[in-house]
């Protein structure tokens, strides 16, 4: 991946909509290169796609929680089990696992407290494995996802 490639992901981090012409213009290409070069990314998977970002608060999901979930069980099929049940909720809208305490940390997109309070109790609470399960509420968003930084590493 050279410097025009780099420069191709921002800009399409920034703008997943631009015009290839636009974009062409924007990283100093012509047209048919520019497109050469986006293509291969994908087909890399260098980019694996695209999406429309969204208001939560104008689809119903403003109110955000984190929780971490720390597990009685790490059997394998109990952890197969609560990975697959974690990924059929709608309202976890992002769950990672992770190393050390917790074991896992899931980001809850719902309504408002009420919902998250059903959601706590009628879903979370209910997870196969689960020993313990920590709210952090988002009090305010101070920096949104920009996308990933795509310039190389700088040896010190």
């Amino acid at each position: 991946m050279d410097r025009i490639d780099r420069q191709i992901l921002r800009e399409l981090q920034r703008d997943g909509r631009l015009s290839n012409a636009e974009l062409a213009e924007r990283v100093g290409l012509t047209p048919s290169p520019c497109l050469r070069r986006v293509n291969r990314l994908e087909q890399d998977g260098v980019i694996r796609g695209y999406r429309a970002l969204l208001d939560p608060t104008a689809v119903g999901r403003g109110f955000q929680a984190y929780v971490s979930v720390v597990m009685a069980q790490e059997d394998r099929p109990t952890v197969a089990e609560f990975e697959r049940r974690i990924a059929e909720l709608p309202e976890v809208v992002e769950a990672l696992r992770l190393f050390g305490d917790p074991d896992y940390l899931l980001r809850i997109a719902v309504a408002d407290i009420a919902a998250y309070e059903r959601f706590h109790t009628e879903a979370l609470s209910l997870l196969p494995g689960v020993a313990r399960l920590t709210s952090h509420l988002t009090m305010k968003q101070v920096k949104e996802d920009a996308g990933l930084p795509v310039e190389t590493a700088k040896a010190p």
